[in-house]
């Protein structure tokens, strides 16, 4: 790069953050993030470096949906997180690294050696004829290595899709099919608590199925692998002696930065498409304001990048900001429910973000795993994936946040990219179990049935976003239509976010959950239909209906009600077969907690599943069935109560 481009990228890096400092700030900042919409996200993308500026900030149309950010904008993300950073702070850790086992050497990369890393290894997928556009599938644990392949995916003008190292060889084979990859990067195996997992098995079995051109994987556990020869090849042998020099490639703001597979209310995964110029300037600009994040503070996320949590607010928001970003590759209960604690202790960790299945599952412990551990340099806790309850959320302010950390109970979606809802770090004033207030630049709309706002407080109803925001969804992979019907089809000219929602008499947001055929187990979205279809792969199972059901760690559980022959088995064994069924085609993030046997389903006469009704009988709330007489055969309802008790 030349050298006047570094003199304006060290230039950008000195001009003021955009943090908002105070609550009248936050109320400032909304207003003209509502009236003014384009003067407001160009100042905020004025911060970054763009090889060219946009010719209009914002062209848009919901009814296609079609929208488009910094149009005709050129840039690379990847420029604005290294070269940005790199004649500034250099030398601060980027990335500090926190293995599984506790007696492991963890990492840590300063801004300066991410560079050399993500440069290497952007020479090592050129070299094997990976270019700008083509599709790249990562399936790695928590490693380092992982956040490097994104940003050298980023920085080639390649789209990652990270698929979370827990899926299936079935699974990772659609995702692989459905965006027709060119390579995956993955490694040998995995340690997760004290297990190992083979990994690269996984791909190899996917890859019955599916096809790639180039395999590459990261030595991790050192096991036994098959390898292939002239498909599959070592990371470390492919980065040796190559150069720490590359030159990004130019991206259009639009241009795709990666896909992430998302479960729908319709059996396929949805491949949710994320562009290049709109995410970048929403991740930083939202990680900056609801973390309060200062330099040289010690920033983690606890999520797997395998998630959209991981990619935005583990990757790209903290690495734009120039923060220390945190990657942890265990569990928060190996080697014991104290390992959370320790880790906070030994990193000094200023920020906290975690699920409320996390926090419930230690909560379970009760407080004598955090009592041995100083817990003093938390300044902020932060809660992702699902809405926390009010006894998590209050034990989590006390024991953890010894009553002084602000909760930014954060909501948003794999769809919307970065935070739609949440308070701002230590200026918002909280109220357990609600994520508060809407970000700058997000304009929410509470919607009845029949599409009709409710304005005002104390108003319940469906959650829609009515203007667009920098980092929303564009697509899905392939399947325009499909993000259409998906989300904004439901009602005229907004984005639907398939949540119920309460205002109340503060104006504040509490997300109520799922009003759609999705299930949210443990922060994750698990779609009916693909739970559904991986049930009736049994070859005994004749027909199945799934719910979701309060469940006391992961918030909801899955429970299957199931119609099978029975065939010389007892019942647990063939639930056991089922669960295993479950777990070889999705992952066993998908397993159903409860899988009652059924001899009928509830079903309209035109053959509809009457869910609701399932779903009260999964709750153990069977007073009011509500009307039963448009079902084709009633009596099926008295025998699948009867079979819960």
């Amino acid at each position: 790069m030349k050298r006047k481009s570094h003199n304006q990228l060290i230039k950008i890096t000195k001009t003021m953050s955009d943090r908002i400092h105070t609550l009248s700030g936050y109320f400032h900042e909304y207003q003209k993030s509502v009236t003014q919409p384009e003067e407001f996200w160009a100042r905020i993308a004025d911060s970054f470096h763009w090889k060219k500026r946009w010719d209009k900030v914002l062209d848009w149309n919901f009814e296609e949906p079609d929208v488009k950010w910094f149009v005709n904008a050129k840039l690379n993300i990847t420029e604005n997180i290294l070269e940005r950073h790199l004649y500034t702070i250099g030398d601060r850790p980027a990335i500090i690294w926190e293995p599984n086992d506790p007696n492991e050497e963890g990492r840590t990369l300063t801004y300066k050696e991410l560079y050399k890393e993500v440069c290497k290894f952007s020479n090592v997928l050129q070299e094997k004829g990976i270019k700008k556009g083509d599709r790249v599938i990562i399936y790695m644990p928590m490693i380092p290595e992982a956040a490097i392949a994104m940003l050298a995916c980023a920085r080639i003008g390649a789209v990652h899709s990270v698929v979370f190292a827990g899926f299936s060889s079935s699974s990772l084979a659609d995702r692989i099919e459905d965006c027709k990859a060119k390579a995956v990067l993955t490694s040998d195996g995995n340690f997760r608590g004290s297990k190992k997992i083979a990994v690269k098995a996984v791909v190899d079995e996917a890859l019955e199925k599916a096809t790639v051109d180039t395999v590459i994987v990261y030595q991790r556990t050192h096991q036994e692998v098959s390898m292939k020869s002239g498909r599959d090849f070592w990371w470390h042998e492919l980065v040796e002696g190559v150069s720490e020099q590359h030159e990004a490639v130019e991206t259009d703001s639009e241009d795709m930065l990666f896909i992430l597979y998302t479960s729908g209310s319709t059996g396929k995964p949805k491949g949710v498409v994320h562009t290049v110029g709109g995410y970048m300037v929403y991740t930083k600009y939202s990680f900056e304001n609801v973390f309060q994040y200062t330099p040289g503070d010690v920033y983690w996320c606890t999520a797997d990048v395998g998630w959209i949590t991981g990619h935005s607010y583990i990757v790209y928001g903290p690495l734009l900001a120039g923060a220390t970003t945190l990657m942890f590759e265990g569990v928060p209960t190996f080697p014991d429910a104290g390992r959370f604690w320790s880790v906070v202790e030994k990193h000094q960790v200023n920020q906290f973000y975690t699920a409320p299945t996390a926090i419930r599952a230690l909560q379970a412990h009760g407080t004598e795993p955090i009592e041995p551990y100083d817990l003093s340099s938390l300044k902020v806790l932060g809660s992702v994936g699902e809405p926390i309850n009010e006894e998590a959320w209050n034990w989590y302010h006390t024991h953890v946040g010894k009553s002084r950390c602000p909760i930014v109970d954060t909501w948003w979606q794999t769809e919307t990219g970065g935070i739609l809802v949440s308070p701002i770090a230590g200026i918002t004033p909280t109220k357990p179990a609600y994520a508060t207030l809407p970000l700058p630049g997000i304009q929410l709309c509470i919607v009845d049935a029949e599409g009709n706002e409710l304005k005002g407080n104390s108003v319940e109803g469906n959650l829609c976003v009515k203007f667009p925001w920098p980092s929303m969804i564009r697509t899905t992979y392939g399947d325009h239509e499909r993000c259409k019907q998906t989300y904004f089809s439901t009602y005229k000219g907004m984005y639907f976010t398939g949540d119920g929602v309460k205002r109340d008499h503060d104006g504040y947001y509490r997300i109520l959950g799922r009003v759609d055929d999705v299930i949210n187990v443990s922060g994750h979205r698990m779609g009916t239909a693909e739970v559904e279809n991986a049930i009736n792969e049994h070859p005994l199972v004749v027909e199945s209906a799934v719910v979701g059901y309060p469940h006391e760690v992961k918030g909801q559980g899955i429970y299957a009600y199931v119609i099978c022959d029975m065939k010389n088995r007892t019942e647990e064994n063939l639930t056991n077969e089922i669960k295993d069924t479950v777990s070889k085609i999705i992952g066993p993030i998908a397993k159903p907690d409860k899988i009652q046997i059924v001899s009928g389903l509830p079903k309209t006469r035109s053959g509809k599943i009457m869910r609701r009704i399932l779903r009260k009988v999964a709750e153990g709330t069977v007073d009011n069935l509500g009307d039963t007489s448009t079902l084709l055969d009633p009596e099926v309802v008295q025998e699948i109560i009867e079979g819960r008790q």
